[in-house]
């Protein structure tokens, strides 16, 4: 009686811990609608966690955003990338708020902006005004959902931070309400051998497990006859009641034999650890399939800190004769939970399929720096750039060289130097390193350029070669005509494209003034807000300059009328 007293006290305080660690009422939602999630927290994304909710703004841009407490702009940043428009809110309870991918800021934010804008002559710009400069209250409109920055589709990007160490935790902690009431999905399941003497299924590969839906909602796996050290993954999403969408999972737990041997969850993390994501990751998977395993046991170079408990790093010993009974719990941040039971007998069989291992003459040690001669190029990586030893396959070609694929991650920048001795002054000008894609398509690596040798910096593995771009920009007018009177018009815009090394910059002027033109990679176009000048000519002469990345320059004059 003792003991379920204990128990049960320890559960309550363990409750009221939970709710004292996150206000539940201290902040309002920051859309005035049902918040539908197009992406979750801690969501698994390319080289980093997704570090927020991505909130449906109904497929439109122009819905309100208000601020969610009362508190002051800390930080206000216009990217062509990333977050795109974003606004940092600091609450006087220790948290700041974080608003992106906006299609413009409310008045009095968006005149700071567009002062600075005006002041660099720069449309992407960054600025930390002083706490209480820009005051907002609780329920204000600071801006207005958009599509700016590296997003694919109308959504707010929301986050809730530390203002202290700015690391992020999950919004949905602060009591916000999204409907939820759908278990995740459970899409594959995985086994990997581990040791030298492991094997699963008479396979010494990862090796697919098969199982099927029970009546009662769990999942059974067809048994698994292996020997040795093994780890776990699997493939799953979650969803939630009023989406579609193959959201990220909460918590991840596995059991052995009843004794937790895993488990993890997506409270928090810091952005200093968030490219440690790919050693959660089967990335070899990844790599050449596009899909992520994730792994119940902690793969060499793991540094993360999400893990609640680890069992002899969630690996499994498999003995010979003995049987053991691993589950699989994943749930979201709701509660909803999917359960797999995954029968494991310890049994010694014949192997069939031994390890697949593609040796080379050159072998990574992670630890140590490692340095490669491959004639056209040389390539340096620093110790610690990848998570583990492997061998990697190198070649060479005259301008061209291969540095394995994009099955293994790098975690740190490595450089490649390319020898340009034998090009004339003129040729280096037009010239850059470029990454070939599957097609052999080349995308501009950036390249500085130091007398004989060209360099890059790059986290990505593949084939690089040297590349020549002679073709300016081209600069085209999108809504109006030459000589076209504009007074009913509200902005006029102009496409701008590169036919190789990209756009690096552009610039716009009017009479000879310079005049704010924003940028949307994602749709090529320059366009220009009549409101942002009053323009005290009829006859306007527009003058666009842009540049591409290896400075072949284009410059487009246009004459218009506006009274």
């Amino acid at each position: 009686m003792r003991k379920l007293f204990v128990a049960l006290l320890l559960f309550i305080t363990a409750i009221g811990t939970s709710q004292e660690k996150y206000p539940q009422d201290a902040f309002r939602s920051p859309v005035d609608i049902p918040l539908v999630l197009a992406g979750t927290f801690g969501e698994l994304r390319s080289n980093h966690f997704h570090s927020g909710i991505d909130i449906k703004t109904e497929q439109r841009e122009g819905l309100p955003i208000y601020a969610i407490a009362d508190g002051s702009v800390t930080r206000v940043k216009v990217s062509h990338w990333g977050y795109g428009k974003v606004l940092y809110i600091a609450h006087p309870n220790g948290y700041t708020s974080v608003y992106g991918h906006l299609q413009k800021f409310a008045p009095k934010i968006q005149e700071f902006v567009k002062k600075l804008q005006y002041k660099k002559k720069l449309y992407e710009v960054e600025d930390f005004p002083e706490y209480a400069e820009i005051k907002v209250e609780k329920g204000e409109i600071i801006a207005y959902g958009g599509n700016t920055g590296g997003s694919s589709g109308p959504h707010l990007h929301f986050e809730i931070r530390s203002s202290i160490s700015e690391k992020p935790t999950n919004p949905l902690l602060y009591g916000f309400d999204v409907r939820d009431a759908t278990n995740p999905t459970l899409q594959k399941i995985y086994g990997f051998p581990l040791s030298d003497d492991a094997q699963i299924n008479q396979n010494k590969n990862t090796t697919a497990i098969n199982f099927t839906r029970q009546k009662d909602g769990t999942f059974l796996a067809d048994p698994v006859y292996a020997t040795g050290t093994i780890g776990l993954g699997f493939i799953g999403y979650d969803r939630q009641d009023l989406a579609a969408n193959h959201n990220g999972l909460y918590s991840v737990q596995q059991l052995v034999n009843g004794k937790v041997y895993t488990d993890y969850d997506l409270e928090s993390f810091s952005f200093g650890e968030t490219r440690y994501i790919n050693t959660l990751i089967d990335y070899y998977y990844y790599g050449k399939y596009r899909q992520r395993i994730q792994l119940l046991y902690k793969a060499p170079g793991n540094r993360l800190s999400i893990y609640n408990k680890l069992e002899n790093d969630g690996k499994i010993v498999v003995r010979e004769g003995l049987s053991y009974k691993v589950e699989l719990l994943i749930k979201d941040y709701a509660g909803n939970l999917t359960k797999a039971i995954i029968p494991v007998e310890g049994k010694k069989e014949p192997v069939k399929v031994e390890k697949d291992e593609k040796k080379t003459e050159n072998y990574v040690i992670a630890k140590k720096p490692n340095n490669y001669d491959l004639g056209a190029a040389k390539v340096y990586f620093p110790s610690n750039t990848f998570y583990d030893d492997f061998y990697i396959d190198l070649k060479k070609d005259d301008d061209t060289v291969r540095i394995h694929n994009s099955r293994v991650a790098a975690h740190r920048n490595f450089t490649i130097t390319f020898d340009v001795t034998k090009y004339t002054e003129a040729e280096k000008k037009q010239m850059f390193i470029a990454r070939l894609n599957s097609r052999l398509r080349p995308s501009h690596a950036s390249t500085y350029k130091r007398g004989t040798t060209f360099t890059t910096r790059t986290r990505n593995l593949g084939t690089y070669t040297l590349a020549k771009d002679t073709i300016a920009p081209k600069i085209q007018t999108k809504n109006f005509k030459e000589k076209q009177w504009l007074n009913n018009y509200h902005y006029l815009s102009v496409r701008i494209t590169d036919d190789l090394s990209g756009i690096d910059t552009y610039s716009a002027t009017i009479n000879g003034e310079w005049i704010l033109m924003e940028y949307e990679p994602k749709t090529n176009t320059l366009t220009y807000n009549f409101d942002d000048v009053i323009l005290d000519k009829k006859e306007c002469k527009l003058e666009v300059t842009v540049t591409d990345n290896v400075g072949n320059t284009n410059i487009m004059t246009s004459t218009f009328y506006r009274k």
